[in-house]
């Protein structure tokens, strides 16, 4: 069995400054780098560092980003063979610029991702079989993450949906798709209409989302902590305490951690401390996949952090 990913496979370019600029601004940045990226590339790195046999359904382009893209999913144990290779438009592309303070802003250029299509939902429909769950985000179009949704519901596959990029009007007919879904602050008050700053905004959110028709609604709310609702039980778990260089891919990170727990068969409540030790963990490096957690790393956060190791029953 398997997790599938169903999402953006995008190339990073990032630059450090000291602060972010504010409109019409020209700051110096203090470094450069390339790193693989796409909120569907990186949910896939951050479930197979984790040990978690993982394969991603997308596009690249047919461009040196492409080639780079597919062999660092590969390199880091990802099945790629699901892939495509679009010969019409480039990879996807994401700028990315990062503050000392661990602040980014991200222009994401979708390319291949953009191209994403039932096609692709038809490759991804014969994978279900051999899944247990089927990872979701918004950096491809809204047609193929529902026409996905539906088929992982078809197939009775748990559907875990991260709703980012923020968007504010979803599909009426996703959200009973949905088994878990995973917003930030900014993302769930995109989604409810109000502001969503605090744990009490975020058990009012989770409430309008489990109205909707989710069966499980995380608000992530960064070093704040993260809020749980099902029609069952409701909780909280305080973030753990760690010195951010880089947000980027910490909200992947929490998915990847959350649904790696539960691959292993952990209650809700654990699976969603594992999600935050992989969110906090990944935000002390700097990049987006190269700052996920392997499974070491996270085991050993986790003992030290006196949360129980990964081998307890």
């Amino acid at each position: 069995m398997s997790i599938i990913v169903f999402g953006s496979i995008n190339i990073d370019l990032v630059a450090t400054t000291p602060r972010l600029p504010v409109a019409g601004e020209t700051l110096l940045g203090e470094d450069f780098f390339k790193v693989s990226g796409g909120k569907g590339a990186n949910q896939a790195v951050a479930l197979a560092k984790l040990g978690i046999p993982t394969q991603i359904v997308g596009r690249v382009g047919a461009d040196d980003f492409g080639k780079e893209l597919v062999n660092n999913l590969q390199t880091s144990g990802v099945q790629t063979d699901n892939i495509f290779v679009d010969e019409t438009v480039s990879s996807g592309v994401a700028i990315i610029t990062v503050s000392q303070t661990g602040e980014n802003q991200i222009v994401v250029i979708p390319g291949a991702n953009g191209r994403v299509n039932q096609e692709d939902v038809e490759r991804l429909s014969h994978l279900l079989p051999e899944a247990t769950a089927l990872l979701l985000q918004l950096e491809i179009p809204m047609t193929a993450v529902v026409a996905a949704a539906k088929a992982a519901k078809g197939a009775n596959i748990k559907v875990i949906f991260d709703p980012a990029p923020a968007q504010s009007n979803l599909p009426d007919e996703l959200y009973p798709l949905v088994d878990i879904i995973t917003p930030n602050e900014v993302e769930a008050a995109q989604l409810v209409g109000f502001p969503v700053n605090g744990e009490e905004q975020a058990a009012k959110a989770a409430a309008v989302l489990l109205q909707r028709g989710v069966k499980c609604a995380i608000v992530k709310l960064g070093a704040k902590g993260v809020f749980c609702a099902t029609a069952e039980e409701k909780f909280f778990v305080p973030a753990f305490s760690v010195h951010a260089v880089d947000t980027v891919a910490a909200g992947d990170a929490f998915n990847g951690g959350l649904a790696a727990a539960l691959f292993e068969g952990l209650p809700l409540h654990q699976a969603v401390v594992w999600g935050a030790a992989a969110g906090a963990l990944t935000a002390t490096k700097p990049g987006a996949q190269t700052s996920l957690p392997d499974r070491f790393t996270f085991d050993a956060f986790l003992k030290e952090r006196a949360m129980g190791s990964s081998f307890q029953g």
